[in-house]
């Protein structure tokens, strides 16, 4: 293998490292508190000014943009493997169809098994879809993304409209009767939906797994087909961005710069300014969840570009550096570390571990975050000192590939 592609390798590797340990800042609201708490620092119960520092951080800085960050790099890496195995003379498409219904089966056992926050059930079968769209040229993928997600959230946004209009007929009092009913009925779905987190939480394991499995056995299903607008299109940029090397030094510092720059301070700037006009009124409701679903999409991602032409940027130096390539090894067992962290987290907050669901706000889930953090970094880098892969990449290629690959290094 060519310097170039090693580089290549690396930096996915770098940026996919620091992914999976950003989206843990967001996905601890689901672990640990009620859904709501991810739309407001002030549910469910007020909070002081550490939650919500806490809580506008972590729009401003994670809030979606790890999301788009995981995406563009699956993306990437399904034309990746796809690639790398056509070039050793094997069918890299029918390997890569193998490979996105083990990862749809990992998903759905993730969900049922452990926690319904599952996205690699979502990704498989988006995947399958990227898939078919592959063989189109870099400026067809990124023209047909846009497309896509711009016509995406104006779905969402014509479908979140209604809800959005009479959420503030209802704040500035202007609202009819049958308004304002129908207001506290969409509010109380939201409370309801909360009550069923506090009393799965504290189920045992049987028990949650029972609960999910007969309660909303298509729940998977259900996210992919509200969710597959973000995340194919994201899916499509990862591949233009790989063809155009992007991830390879095929771009300029100086364009790199300009991306690093440009993409974080006007995804940055929207996405602060939201977030302070949000505290001013109180985090309502319903545009608080239009968008974090759909209205910052478009800031979500010019924010992870920048992000990751910073690290294709820094990766040269940081790769030389020990905490490079501690997150180096972490975005190589990303697979391993994402059910990973589902574990710890649902043995820290569910009922049948420490049952520390709803004691932390926004702030103190931080020291939760901190914690698995250290733990992906302390054992992924000597892991791979012994081992070629991490323990799910390894059974995952295993089952692609139809035979017990070797593991020990």
């Amino acid at each position: 293998m060519d310097h170039a592609a090693t580089d290549r390798i690396r930096t996915l590797d770098l940026i996919r490292g620091v992914a999976v340990l950003g989206i843990l800042a967001i996905n601890v609201a689901s672990f640990a508190a009620p859904e709501s708490a991810a739309y407001s620092p002030n549910l469910p119960r007020p909070s002081g000014p550490a939650n919500q520092l806490a809580f506008i951080a972590n729009l401003v800085l994670f809030e979606g943009k790890m999301r788009a960050l995981f995406s563009l790099l699956f993306g990437a890496s399904l034309l990746l493997f796809i690639e790398r195995a056509d070039a050793a003379g094997r069918d890299g498409t029918a390997l890569q169809l193998r490979r996105l219904g083990w990862l749809m089966l990992f998903g759905y056992l993730h969900f049922a098994l452990l926690w319904d926050g599952d996205i690699l059930f979502l990704y498989a079968l988006t995947g399958l879809v990227a898939l078919r769209l592959r063989h189109l040229w870099p400026s067809q993928l990124v023209a047909g993304a846009l497309v896509v997600l711009v016509l995406w959230q104006a779905m969402g946004t014509a479908m979140w409209a209604p809800n959005l209009l009479r959420e503030q007929s209802v704040v500035h009092g202007q609202a009819s009767p049958q308004e304002r009913r129908a207001y506290t009925e969409l509010i109380q779905t939201f409370r309801q939906t909360d009550a069923r987190s506090r009393a799965e939480a504290q189920l045992s394991w049987p028990g949650g797994v029972a609960a999910r499995l007969t309660d909303r056995p298509a729940y998977p299903l259900t996210i992919a087909l509200f969710n597959w607008g973000e995340t194919l299109p994201l899916m499509l940029l990862g591949m233009a961005l790989l063809r155009s090397g992007f991830f390879a030094g095929g771009w300029s510092q100086r364009r790199l710069r300009q991306v690093a720059v440009g993409g974080i301070a006007l995804g940055g700037g929207i996405s602060l300014a939201f977030a302070l006009w949000a505290r001013s009124a109180g985090y309502p409701e319903m545009a608080m969840h239009y968008a974090l679903s759909y209205g910052l999409v478009l800031p979500h991602l010019a924010m992870a570009l920048g992000y990751a032409a910073l690290l294709v940027l820094a990766a040269p130096r940081l790769l030389h550096w020990v905490p490079g390539q501690q997150l180096e090894a972490a975005g190589r067992m990303a697979f391993s570390n994402y059910i990973g962290t589902t574990l710890v987290m649902s043995a820290l907050c569910a009922g049948w571990g420490l049952s520390l669901f709803g004691q932390f706000g926004a702030a103190q889930r931080w020291t939760l975050v901190l914690l698995v953090w250290a733990l992906i970094l302390a054992w992924s880098q000597p892991w791979l000192t012994r081992y070629r892969q991490g323990p799910l990449e390894w059974l995952w290629r295993s089952l692609t590939e139809w035979r017990i690959l070797r593991i020990h290094r």
